[in-house]
């Protein structure tokens, strides 16, 4: 069974995890990290867990999940390795090639690790627009059930009708979708076909929304909490408190906000919700999906 099946709901007085579920950690070098363009410089560093610390102690976050920056297997044991030394890290979605012969074997290797919980592919780098219904990376896809594990779906708005033919060869697969499939935010071009297939994304009960990497998809110098408010609406309405995550996209984010202020976004915006709601949004959906302890 998956973790959001053995998952208790939780009493309105329980405690619950205050999770950042989307975050990178790196060793910055040129060679590795080439995407990071010269107007992203101040990104262009190390980023390591005692620097995520304090921002995630200041806003009373309990944790975080870490998520790969590199497609290397390296990735996961550096992830791994940081996980053992800093508790904060609750979890870790790495990377495997699955269109690998071996990937059940890669598969199995790193589930063995409590603290990986699930895969991810930059499909939003790929050039191919059929790419996720590649018969060798949908093999790879079933592999994850033997194994406990979820799936990020990292891509870009375009791509979201890919997404919804390849979420309805795997129902019963627990897949979350990064940073709400990055939309134009910035010159709000394409909003209609971006809400439609997102509604019809949500639909699929097994698939859950990130609410992270929105700053960076805005207008980096002068984007209001107004911007954002449809398409937050319009995951509200699709995924619901119960399928959605908070998220930073940290370091990323810092090209157009700090971090406090990325958090800050979502918690202002989830204000009317119930406390309930807002605890799910805020870390329990996180902790169900990814069975974090």
């Amino acid at each position: 069974m998956y973790y959001w099946e053995l998952y208790d709901q939780y009493t309105p007085n329980s405690y619950i995890m205050k999770i950042d579920a989307h975050q990178h950690f790196w060793l910055y070098t040129p060679e590795e990290f080439g995407w990071i363009s010269d107007d992203m410089a101040t990104i262009r560093r190390n980023f390591m867990p005692e620097d995520l610390q304090p921002e995630l102690q200041k806003l009373q976050f309990d944790g975080c999940v870490a998520v790969q920056a590199s497609q290397t297997l390296d990735e996961n044991y550096f992830l791994l390795g940081l996980s053992e030394d800093y508790s904060f890290i609750k979890g870790v979605v790495g990377w495997v090639d699955l269109q690998s012969d071996t990937v059940s074997d890669s598969l199995s290797e790193f589930a063995s690790q409590s603290k990986f919980v699930g895969v991810r592919h930059v499909v939003q780098g790929e050039s191919d627009p059929e790419f996720m219904l590649r018969p060798a990376f949908m093999n790879g896809i079933e592999q994850l059930a033997q194994h406990n594990l979820t799936y990020d779906i990292l891509i870009y708005h375009h791509q979201l009708p890919m997404a919804i033919r390849f979420v309805e060869k795997f129902p019963d697969q627990p897949m979350v979708l990064d940073h709400i499939a990055k939309p134009d935010i910035k010159n709000g071009q394409g909003f209609d076909n971006w809400r439609k297939n997102i509604l019809q994304l949500g639909s699929h009960s097994n698939v859950y929304c990130k609410l992270s990497g929105m700053v960076t998809e805005a207008n980096w110098q002068i984007w209001t909490p107004q911007d954002f408010r449809k398409y937050l609406d319009t995951v509200l309405e699709a995924f619901t408190p119960q399928r959605l995550m908070i998220g930073s996209d940290w370091p990323v984010c810092l090209v157009a906000s700090p971090y406090e202020k990325t958090i800050q976004l979502v918690i202002d915006y989830i204000q009317s919700l119930s406390q309930q709601e807002q605890n799910q949004i805020l870390g329990g959906t996180a902790a169900q999906f990814y069975g974090l302890e």
